[in-house]
């Protein structure tokens, strides 16, 4: 009867056992199917877009405003220049009350107060300074300068509100990947602690899974301040609370068109605005040697005067005098500034001309490594899908042995893991897809909003996550 009475008991924990274990893997089951409703997103109310991010970035960027208020300055410099070519015209005037006592000039001293009064007119034209035309030239060059710098600028705020759009998501879907594998791992040790105390768990499983608890945990702390990072970085472009943002529903991955290197190289040295920039700075500075060496050119102007003055001493007389007189000036030595001058100047001639070729070679790497990205994600993507769909199949197989005995907690555990770790995979390869289009673009010089919107019309108003 004793006997009798263990083997029933040994019967009905392993019945109960079964049964357990079918009911944990329903709820598994219905907490993955959650899970993957999550990574899909919610319908909610309308979110904000990709444009709507650059359009709030641009308008309060101060790099832009820096960049603009500089072309402004510039702009004011050209006819700063031309003032030294145009006529200057000054008017003068004075009047006061003067005491004089002479002696010497008959048998008495004369003592006489008297007002005086003088009333002014210059007219200056410079007919040649060579100086100053070169001013003219240079001015035409630091706006040109000016116009790269502020097309650079529209640029790279482009490029840094997608980089952290895109990285606001793949923070959250970093999130929602942890929770759901809080999820799942918690269901799991609830199962292995309930299978201890009917006596078919060991101790080590229940370990096991309190370690991955623990381990992902931590990954779910670093995830949400990740998500915080992220949106802070975000909002400090757009200046704006973040609240949801739309995403990517489905995305083809499309590489590099043209796909070859050269063409996008060729455009980047024909279009990048940094390389423009440096290219009108250097014209500035040499520019700057003609400059200085034309401080040893003589300059010539013409210069007109026309004074009335009324009011002597004796006898009280008026003076009107126009006059007129051509001057040549010409510089013979000012305590060696013009050789210093001409020194200076071509040392800084020789450092941009240096400064471009660094520049060429910087756009050159930076423009070959965004189109091996690009083609690399292309390839990661596609990857990263067919790694999910892997995943989800080994979990679904390790689940079915697990039910039959054949697969142990452990085995699970290391699916569960390997399936979070595809997703995280996945969404890494998505976004930054998505980015490198972008960075090409950005790297050959020639992203413009319309590009903007090109990646905007892939996101679901309707796919908006948190």
């Amino acid at each position: 009867m004793f006997s009798g009475k263990k083997g029933l008991d040994g019967a009905m924990r392993r019945h109960g056992a079964g049964d357990l274990r079918r009911r944990s893997f329903t709820l598994y089951l219905a907490l993955l199917a959650m899970g993957a409703g999550m990574a899909m997103g919610a319908a909610q109310s309308p979110a904000q877009d990709l444009k709507t991010a650059y359009e709030e970035a641009a308008a309060a960027s101060p790099v832009i405003a820096q960049a603009r208020a500089q072309l402004d300055a510039d702009l004011a410099g050209r006819p700063l220049a031309r003032a030294a070519l145009m006529p200057h015209l000054n008017a003068a005037a004075s009047g006061g009350m003067n005491t004089a006592y002479v002696t010497g000039f008959g048998a008495t001293p004369l003592s006489k107060g008297y007002h005086s009064d003088v009333f002014s007119a210059s007219l200056t034209e410079s007919i040649f300074d060579g100086q100053a035309f070169t001013a003219m030239k240079q001015a035409d060059s630091r706006i040109r300068a000016s116009q790269a710098a502020l097309a650079f600028a529209q640029q790279l705020i482009a490029l840094e509100v997608t980089q952290a759009y895109f990285g606001v998501l793949r923070a959250q879907a970093n999130e929602r990947v942890a929770k759901q594998q809080m999820t799942l791992l918690q269901s799991i040790d609830d199962q292995t602690r309930t299978n201890l105390k009917v006596g078919t768990g060991d101790i080590i499983s229940v370990q096991e899974v309190q370690a991955q608890l623990d381990a992902a945990n931590a990954d779910l702390v670093t995830a949400k301040n990740a998500v915080g990072v992220a949106r802070s970085q975000l909002e400090r472009l757009t200046h704006h609370p973040i609240k949801t943002l739309q995403d990517v529903t489905t995305l083809e991955a499309v590489g590099p068109q043209p796909d070859a290197m050269e063409p996008w190289v060729d455009a980047a040295m024909r279009n990048q605005p940094l390389l423009r920039q440096a290219q009108e700075t250097m014209h500035v500075s040499q520019r700057q040697v003609q400059f200085a060496k034309r401080a040893r050119w003589p300059t010539l102007t013409l210069n007109g005067i026309g004074i009335h003055a009324a009011g002597t001493l004796i006898p009280p007389v008026t003076v009107d005098q126009i006059g007129a007189s051509l001057n040549v000036a010409i510089p013979i030595y000012e305590g060696g500034r013009t050789r210093a001058s001409i020194h200076q100047a071509e040392a800084q001639a020789r450092a941009s001309k240096a400064n471009i070729a660094n520049i060429r070679d910087q756009i050159r790497l930076d423009t070959e490594t965004a189109f091996l990205d690009l083609q690399s994600s292309v390839a990661q993507l596609q990857a990263s899908q067919q790694a999910v769909t892997s995943a989800q199949v080994s979990m679904a197989g390790t689940r079915k042995g697990f039910e039959i005995g054949s697969r142990s907690i452990i085995d699970l555990l290391t699916a569960t893991t390997a399936y979070a770790t595809a997703q995280r995979t996945y969404y890494l390869a998505l976004y930054t897809q998505l980015v490198a289009r972008t960075q090409l673009k950005a790297a050959a010089g020639v992203l413009t909003p319309a590009d903007i919107d090109a990646i905007n019309v892939l996101l679901s108003s309707k796919s908006a996550k948190e």
